[in-house]
C-alpha cells in the first residue's frame, strides 16, 4: 500500500540539468576545458560531484578541495538558476493531488542543501514535505540507497510503503537498492538508459493516483 512519495530533484522536480550544464561550462572554462554534451550526458546527470569533478579534471577530487570546488561550481549554478525555478510540467498539481490524499511527502537529492533550499522555497513546497535529505545528509551517494533509507525512517514508513520518483540510473538504482518502487522520469535519460522501473512519466500532467497505486497491488 502506497504511503509516503519521496522525490529526487533535479530532473524530476524541476529540469535543471541544463542550468547545471551552463554552470558546469563556466567552471570547467575558467581551468581551459570544454567538455562536451554528450559528455555531461555520460559523466554528469545523476553524478555526484565528487565524481564529476573527478572525471574532468583527471585526477581524485576530495577532502577540503572538493568542498571549495563544489561550493565554487553550484554557487555559480544558483545564481543562473535562481530567476528560471520552474517546475516540470504538471508536478505542482499532482503534489497538491498527493497531499489532498493525505500522504507524506519527502525530497531526497544528491545536491547540496543550499540548492534544496532554494527550489523547494521557491516552488513553496517545503513545508508540506516531512522529509528533506541533501548531499550533507548522507555518506554514501547514489546508488547506495543510504539516502532512501534514512527518507524512509525519517517518515516513519517501510520501505515497501515508499514510491520514488527519479530520472538517472543512479537514482533509480538507489530507490530500488532501497526495497521502493519507483518511477522513471524520462526527463534526462531515455528508458533504455534507466534501470527497470514500475512505471515511466514524461511528466506529471496525465497522472493520477489509481496509475500509481496500481504499482502497488
Amino acid at each position: 500500500m502506497l504511503k509516503a512519495v519521496i522525490f529526487d530533484m533535479d530532473g524530476v522536480i524541476c529540469h535543471t540539468n541544463p542550468f547545471h550544464s551552463i554552470a558546469f561550462q563556466h567552471f570547467f572554462a575558467k581551468r581551459n576545458l570544454n567538455p562536451t554534451e554528450a559528455e555531461y550526458q555520460e559523466h554528469m546527470y545523476g553524478k555526484n560531484n565528487g565524481y564529476i569533478l573527478s572525471h574532468f579534471l583527471g585526477r581524485k577530487i576530495e577532502g577540503e578541495e572538493l568542498m571549495l570546488l563544489e561550493d565554487e561550481k553550484e554557487s555559480l549554478f544558483r545564481e543562473i538558476y535562481k530567476s528560471e525555478v520552474d517546475p516540470i510540467l504538471g508536478f505542482m498539481d499532482f503534489f497538491a493531488m498527493l497531499k489532498s490524499q493525505g500522504l507524506f511527502t519527502a525530497v531526497a537529492t544528491s545536491a547540496p542543501r543550499a540548492n534544496l533550499d532554494l527550489i523547494i522555497g521557491t516552488l513553496g513546497v517545503g513545508n508540506q514535505m516531512q522529509s528533506k535529505l541533501a548531499s550533507e545528509d548522507v555518506s554514501k551517494h547514489k546508488p547506495d540507497p543510504e539516502v532512501y533509507m534514512k527518507s524512509a525512517a525519517k517518515l516513519g514508513v517501510d520501505p515497501a510503503h515508499c514510491l520514488v520518483f527519479e530520472d538517472s540510473f543512479s537514482g533509480a538504482s538507489a530507490g530500488l537498492n532501497a526495497g521502493m518502487k519507483v518511477v522513471g522520469v524520462l526527463s534526462s535519460h531515455t528508458k533504455d538508459e534507466l534501470p527497470t522501473c514500475h512505471l515511466y512519466i514524461e511528466d506529471y500532467k496525465n497522472l493520477d493516483l489509481v496509475q500509481i497505486q496500481q504499482i502497488f497491488k
